[in-house]
């Protein structure tokens, strides 16, 4: 077991702050994503002798992801659901750009990021933060390449209408 658990960590312990973000952006909450990662390594831990890849990280997000949906399953009431909507904003923009205004900018994003839906939120994560092909994201999700750029598509635009949203109301509220 010893040499099991060493192999173990050391294929999977240095994906841990991408299943992480992973998880977090799927869930919405810290200590929610925290519990999904430990349940996902966990079950990565007992599944470990069927591992036969060479791509260790893609392995063990494909259980974050399975095990975050999980737990949205369980713990998900209608009430927390976001509808679609197709207005959109054009948020004012200035070309210099104080630290504060910065911080600002991102507080807005994880904002905005917060309120898209979790299959929209996982494919902005996986692709844009962690850099993973279509290729890749079709295999691990389990869908067509060409479902994987439309899904892309359309979490950015619903990102970008998102994030005006959260601009208009700090600039009504006079943030």
């Amino acid at each position: 077991m010893g040499e099991k658990q060493s192999l173990f960590e050391e294929l999977f312990l240095p994906h841990l702050a991408a299943a992480y973000n992973l998880a977090y952006w799927i869930v919405g909450q810290n200590a929610d994503a925290e519990d999904v990662v430990q349940e996902a390594y966990l079950k990565a831990l007992k599944g470990f002798n069927g591992f036969r890849g060479t791509n260790a990280r893609g392995w063990l997000l494909s259980i974050v992801r399975n095990a975050a949906y999980s737990w949205i399953r369980e713990h998900s009431t209608h009430s927390n659901l976001v509808q679609f909507d197709e207005e959109l904003h054009t948020p004012a923009w200035d070309e210099r750009l104080s630290p504060s205004h910065l911080q600002d900018r991102i507080n807005q994003l994880h904002a905005a990021l917060t309120l898209l839906p979790a299959e929209f939120r996982e494919v902005l994560l996986l692709r844009d933060i962690e850099g993973w092909s279509y290729k890749e994201l079709a295999s691990i999700l389990n869908i067509p390449a060409g479902t994987v750029m439309s899904r892309l598509s359309r979490a950015r635009q619903r990102l970008r209408q998102e994030l005006a949203k959260v601009q208009d109301e700090e600039f009504q509220n006079g943030l």
